[in-house]
């Protein structure tokens, strides 16, 4: 039988949301990117203001679904919206970011709930930039705030990096579904 599964992208403004489902879908995603007109909090030239989305094939067939939340906290109406019926959770960060562990804490609020059940994974971009925040301080942040999560250094630019998180995601999902692991189709 096939199945459709909804996984949440979500992180702050320039965590890598639109490009790692860039990377990962096997459509060109359907991304709602405009013309950024808050370059005080960040400098980059667009960025999300409603979702987007991309598909990846299952191995046996179904869909898994990729959304990606906007980031900045303007948006977070949309937030439980997009996450409604979400499978799981793909966490992102910038760790060149100012404020990376503080850009964390609205999506450990709005998605707690999926960190605690073990439904998601935290991928920390942009580590090698000088003056970025390490790993260790992204997993020493998440459990203080009670999370006990898997966190990797990713470059969300690559597909075999994005596929990582997917693939770390499903074994925690393993045994939520059906009873049956979920694997990309290649």
């Amino acid at each position: 039988m096939n199945r459709d599964y909804k996984l949440v992208f979500i992180g702050a403004m320039g965590a890598g949301k639109t490009t790692a489902i860039t990377a990962i879908s096997n459509r060109p995603p359907v991304v709602t990117e405009v013309r950024n007109t808050d370059r005080v909090s960040h400098a980059k030239a667009s960025t999300t203001v409603a979702l987007d989305y991309g598909e990846v094939e299952i191995d046996g067939g179904g869909l898994l679904r990729l959304y990606g939340v906007p980031g900045q906290s303007r948006f977070s109406f949309m937030w439980p919206m997009v996450g409604k019926g979400a499978l799981g959770a793909v966490l992102l960060a910038d760790a060149a970011a100012p404020d990376a562990l503080a850009a964390l804490d609205p999506f450990l609020d709005a998605f707690g709930h999926l960190l605690r059940d073990g439904r998601a994974v935290v991928g920390v971009g942009r580590g090698d930039v000088p003056g970025a925040v390490p790993t260790d301080d992204f997993i020493d942040h998440l459990a203080s705030r009670g999370f006990t999560t898997p966190v990797f250094s990713v470059d969300v630019r690559q597909r075999a990096d994005v596929h990582l998180l997917l693939d770390v995601l499903f074994v925690q999902l393993e045994g939520r579904t059906d009873g049956s692991a979920l694997e990309l189709a290649p």
